[in-house]
Formats: structure tokens, C-alpha cells, sequence
């Protein structure tokens, strides 16, 4: 125990990247679920940057002679499509497969959107308070106070339905919760002496937010961003069931799941593997956010 309680300090003293880089692991290899979620979350990476060479058929490939086959395993199932086949004869593994470069890119798009949308405003509110915040933060109040798969379903409908619509209106419901993390982050970093040296020096203010404050408020960012991340890809997979995301025949796990519902007594494969990609993903990312957080925060890091 001596040894590892030296160890952080040891590598602290070092402000090399290195020096960081391996403290931070060794924070967040302490949490064994984070390091799994990690291991299946560069799996999925893997598995969606070479989806035409993993994936068996292609994602429209239809087989009209093989109509809601069971998976292999199965009885009447074939080694053919190991997963099965939907109800107009489309292999579920290539889709699914498929459906992870969807997952991933709309994690990384709503996550991006949102975060630069509410560290700029979060920003501007922390720094300059006074009426620039009244109005930035009662804005943000209106949008928390409706729910928000609500609020989606109301910007879809203004922007029209389809995936990038679902993304943009899952990025303004996200967006609140970036501009309060921020705006908490700043007003705290803002009295502390490096700012006022910086002020004195002469930084214009636009330097001092994003040059000199910004970089030291982002540990809860990141942890918040991994979090939106997994949330984005649920709430986006909840509107293709609803039919207000992406549209048949993309092959997006919330969108597969709104085919098949009508199948779920007699097919039940076609309902339960979009299901469980969905969850192994979203668990797998929130268990790296909760190993970002034991990282990141120095409040629980021990000594």
C-alpha cells in the first residue's frame, strides 16, 4: 500500500505529458469496469472503422429466400447468418455491425455540437456575469424545463424528420448542461491569482476565457461529454423507434428496433439484438465516464 499511495505523488512532481498521462491511467486502471468499458468501446471503434470487411453482407442486402430466419444456434437457424435475418431477409449481424458506425458518429456529433455550443455561452455567462448571464442562463432554464425527448419531438417537427434532424435537436436539449458545468467551472477559476497576473499583464479578455481560464475547467467537461456521449446515442436510438430519426432502411439500431416490434412474439431475435447492442454500448461508455471522473477529479484521487 506504501507503494501505490507514492506512486501518484511521485509521478505529480513531473509536469511532463508523459508524467500526466501515466498518472491518469493509474487512476483510472484502479477502476476495473472503466478499463472494460474502455476495451469494448475501441472494440466498437474497430468494428465500425472496417464494417465493409468484418461485416458478412452488405446492410440492404436482401435474401427473399431466407425470410426471419432464427440465428444458428437455434433450430431452423443457418451458418449462413449467425444472428438471423429480418423480415425482408437482410442479415441482423451485418446490420448491426453497420448500425455501430451510426451509434459512434452520432455520440460524436451531438457530443461536439453541445459542448462548443455550451462552453462558448458557459463562458461568456461566467466571465462576464451581470445581464450576459441573466440571459444566457434563463434561457437555458426554459430548455431544462421541458422534458427532453419532448423538446426534441417539438424541433423535429420544425426541422423535418430524419437523423441529422434527431442530432441537432438531442444537441439543443444537451446543451444546458454544458453552459451551467462551465459557467460554475469559470466563475470559480476567475478570482484566483493566475487570472488577476494575467489581467494585470494586460490579456485581453477573449485570452483570459478561452486561453487562460477555459484549459483548467475542463476535467468535468470531458467526464460530462463522455456521459452525453452515451445519452445521445439512447435518446437518438428513442426517436428512431419513433420514427422521428433515421429512416428505414438505415440500418441504426433505434431505427431496427421500430421494424421489427410487430415481430417480437414470433421473431424474437430481430427485437432483442438491436436492444442488447444499444445497452452494452451506453453501459459500456458510462462506465468509462465513471472512470474519467475517479481520474480527472482531485477530489478522489487518494492521497
Amino acid at each position: 500500500m506504501a507503494q501505490a499511495s507514492t506512486a501518484p505523488a511521485a509521478l505529480s512532481q513531473d509536469p511532463s505529458f508523459r508524467a500526466r498521462f501515466a498518472e491518469f491511467w493509474y487512476y483510472f486502471s484502479e477502476n476495473k469496469g472503466a478499463v472494460a468499458g474502455l476495451v469494448f468501446f475501441l472494440f466498437l471503434v474497430f468494428v465500425a472503422a472496417f464494417a465493409p470487411l468484418i461485416a458478412p453482407y452488405g446492410p440492404y442486402e436482401q435474401f427473399r429466400d431466407a425470410l426471419l430466419v432464427p440465428p444458428a444456434w437455434q433450430e431452423g437457424g443457418s451458418t449462413r447468418f449467425l444472428l438471423g435475418t429480418d423480415a425482408v431477409g437482410r442479415d441482423l449481424l451485418s446490420r448491426l455491425i453497420y448500425g455501430t458506425r451510426y451509434s459512434l458518429a452520432i455520440g460524436a456529433f451531438v457530443t461536439s455540437l453541445a459542448m462548443t455550443g455550451g462552453i462558448i455561452l458557459g463562458v461568456f455567462a461566467g466571465y462576464f456575469r451581470g445581464w450576459v448571464d441573466t440571459v444566457i442562463m434563463r434561457v437555458m432554464d426554459i430548455v431544462l424545463a421541458f422534458p427532453s425527448i419532448l423538446l426534441a419531438l417539438v424541433l423535429i417537427a420544425i426541422l423535418g424528420p430524419g437523423l441529422n434532424s434527431a442530432m441537432i435537436a438531442i444537441a439543443v436539449v444537451f446543451q444546458p448542461h454544458f453552459v451551467r458545468l462551465t459557467r460554475a467551472a469559470v466563475m470559480s477559476e476567475k478570482a484566483r491569482d493566475y487570472v488577476v497576473a494575467a489581467q494585470v499583464a494586460g490579456a485581453r479578455p477573449l485570452r483570459l476565457m478561452f486561453k487562460t481560464i477555459l484549459p483548467n475547467c475542463m476535467a468535468p467537461l470531458i467526464v460530462q461529454g463522455t456521459l452525453s456521449f452515451s445519452n445521445a446515442i439512447l435518446d437518438v436510438a428513442a426517436l428512431g423507434f419513433l420514427n422521428q430519426g433515421a429512416q428505414p432502411p438505415t440500418p441504426e439500431w433505434g431505427t431496427m428496433l421500430a421494424d421489427s416490434r410487430e415481430f417480437i412474439l414470433r421473431a424474437w431475435w430481430v427485437v432483442t439484438f438491436p436492444g442488447v447492442a444499444i445497452l452494452l454500448t451506453v453501459l459500456a461508455i458510462n462506465l468509462m465516464g465513471d472512470g474519467l471522473r475517479d481520474a480527472l477529479d482531485p477530489k478522489l484521487k487518494r492521497s
